[in-house]
């Protein structure tokens, strides 16, 4: 006999149309910036203002009202409508159109009482206590030239014995000039012989790069992008005696920066049970279907890439790169049965805004599926980001003058029940504020609501759960989640209610 526990009966939420009514910083802007902006607009971070209180925000309200009409801010490259990610930020057209209408409607503050506290962001880390912080042997002088600096250092880990490694991360010495980083792990020594062969600090390349180097890479660090903890049993191997080898590329600069970058380095509390694999497709002549890799001058090319899945397995995560001649990235799955799984889709490329990009569940691909990937370049004087005036004919490199195509891809071997394991803003049972866990659904927030409406719960342990939202006749308005596996902890969900008639709703939980 199947039995069907009702966890926590229903929350009822009251709608109401905010048409006609003024839309003032406190109530509507506020969750708004503080959520999406501020992580990257405060002080000490990448972005050039602070968006901390309602004085700041109105002062910036037109160039923010444009910037995100526009969608340029915030700086989520990744179409929503192909698939999405954990840690997603990017603004609802709803929300676009609230910060149009406030700064049409003179910027009101509107009850100071009303406006939620401004988040809490920690300083050493963005995700916890470390269990191991590395850092630069010495600071790095980046000259002020105006060129920018792809600089490679060596980072002994020290470490006596292998550690399975849930999170990576990097946390910048100098934000200003830090464009990106990547990381990879090197038990050869051969990093460390190429940083013994330069007098100063770091060096510029190395014999060391090579396949076996590239698919042992370890999560990196882009502005603004808050480091992914594995969960769930999963973590990457850290072999003793590893040396992190960071690619760090610094931005140009008018005047002299000094750089001191650290690493904090996050161990499972109990030994894993699987391993994140990599692979990165490169532009080799077995993957290209066009190469070879040159981008003739006064061309528009795409290059279609394509390998073979040979077994079944669960996708983790992608991370797209190109440089300044990239225009999108396309990439997906065709299985045996000629279904099609989308995976990534980039449809304005940025140079500027790059990362890895995590799915919220696994996503399993089955045995003798092909993954294609196209990337397109533009090698004319009409891109504006060419490198060079006039065009000259680019092949691969790492110097931003170069180009690259270059996709990582995070996996694991493929488990029954993957396809059910949800990862989306959750958080482990030892990391959580409070000793006793229960399943429990807590108040939505805010309520009554007329737009974005948060939507938090716990497990004891993780089961399968049912979240849906009812009209008080008890007719289902919307399956928000259908029978998907979460793991123990808390949970959070956003649920756009802006389309909904006025009344009153219940929220109903069930495992």
């Amino acid at each position: 006999m199947k039995n069907i526990f009702l966890l926590f009966a229903f929350y009822c939420i009251a709608l109401g149309p905010i048409q006609g009514q003024t839309v003032n910083y406190s109530e509507h802007i506020a969750p708004i910036i503080y959520k999406h902006c501020t992580s990257c607009h405060r002080p000490g971070e990448i972005a050039p203002f602070s968006l901390t209180n309602y004085d700041q925000v109105k002062s910036w309200s037109g160039l923010i009202t444009y910037v995100t009409e526009i969608k340029y801010m915030p700086p989520w490259k990744a179409d929503p409508a192909f698939q999405h990610y954990q840690k997603e930020n990017y603004l609802e057209d709803s929300e676009i159109q609230l910060i149009a209408d406030w700064v049409e409607q003179g910027t009101p503050q509107g009850n100071p009482a009303l406006e939620p506290p401004l988040p809490v962001f920690p300083n050493g880390s963005q995700i916890g206590n470390p269990d191991l912080v590395l850092s630069f042997a010495q600071s790095y002088l980046h000259q002020g030239t105006g060129v920018d600096e792809y600089r490679y250092f060596v980072i002994p880990t020290g470490l006596t014995e292998d550690k399975d490694l849930v999170a990576l991360e990097i946390r910048p010495g100098n934000k200003k000039i830090m464009h990106h980083c990547l990381v990879w792990g090197d038990t050869t020594g051969t990093a460390a012989s190429d940083d013994a062969k330069t007098l100063e600090y770091g060096y510029e390349s190395g014999s060391s790069t090579n396949l076996d180097e590239i698919n042992n890479q370890l999560p990196g660090y882009v502005p603004g992008q808050k480091p992914v903890l594995y969960t769930n049993g999963i973590a990457s191997k850290l072999y003793k005696g590893t040396d992190l080898k960071l690619q760090v590329h610094y931005a140009p600069t008018n005047a002299d920066e000094t750089d001191s970058t650290s690493i904090n380095l996050f161990f499972a509390k109990q030994p894993a049970t699987r391993y994140v694999q990599n692979y990165v497709m490169l532009p080799l002549p077995n993957i290209l279907t066009n190469g070879p890799f040159i981008i003739f001058p006064n061309t528009v090319k795409e290059f279609h890439g394509q390998i073979p899945i040979p077994e079944d397995v669960s996708m983790l995560g992608i991370a797209p790169h190109m440089h300044k001649l990239g225009q999108h990235w396309l990439v997906y799955a065709v299985t045996p049965n000629n279904d099609t799984i989308n995976l990534v889709k980039i449809n304005e490329w940025d140079f500027n805004w790059q990362g890895a990009y995590y799915f919220k569940q696994l996503i399993k691909i089955p045995k003798n599926s092909i993954l294609h990937a196209y990337a397109e370049y533009d090698n004319t004087s009409a891109n504006v980001n060419n490198p060079n005036d006039p065009p000259k004919a680019i092949s691969w490199g790492e110097k931003t003058s170069d180009e690259m195509y270059y996709l990582p891809l995070l996996y694991l071997n493929y488990q029954p029940g993957d396809e059910n394991i949800v990862f989306d803003e959750t958080t482990a049972i030892e990391d959580l504020p409070f000793y006793q866990v229960n399943d429990q659904l807590y108040p939505v927030a805010p309520n009554p609501a007329s737009g974005m409406v948060q939507v938090g719960f716990t497990l004891r342990n993780g089961q399968s759960i049912s979240l849906t939202l009812l009209n008080m006749d008890g007719k289902v308005v919307q399956q928000i989640v259908k029978k998907q596996f979460h793991q123990a902890g808390l949970h959070t969900r956003q649920l756009d209610v802006s389309q909904l008639p006025s009344g009153m709703y219940a929220l109903v939980l069930e495992s």
